[in-house]
């Protein structure tokens, strides 16, 4: 059982730290664009954004539907974040609890 259960949970938890960088690369990417650094009318930015988004919005639509209107912040990437590292602390001790 171990054989299988330690990968699987070491492989969920490079997935969740690879989804937190996701979700912190489209916050920035979202800032830049706010803020006119980037132009979305850039082919790249466009297809880096368009993806990022993609990937990030099945998981914050949820959490936006849940939190108040704060006006113009919006907190789901930051309550989705802490809920992933909620996550990965769980998986860690799991890790720790069977000795793998």
């Amino acid at each position: 059982m171990d054989v299988i259960l330690g990968p699987v949970l070491q492989l969920l938890l490079a997935v969740i730290d690879i989804y937190v960088w996701v979700v912190i690369g489209s916050i920035i990417l979202s800032w830049l664009v706010s803020f006119n650094v980037v132009n979305t009318s850039n082919r790249l930015v466009y297809m880096i954004g368009d993806f990022l988004h993609r990937i990030t919005e099945p998981a914050l639509r949820p959490i936006r539907n849940l939190l108040p209107t704060m006006g113009s912040m919006d907190f789901s990437p930051v309550v989705l974040i802490l809920g992933l590292m909620f996550v990965e602390n769980v998986l860690i001790r799991l890790l720790v609890k069977f000795g793998i």
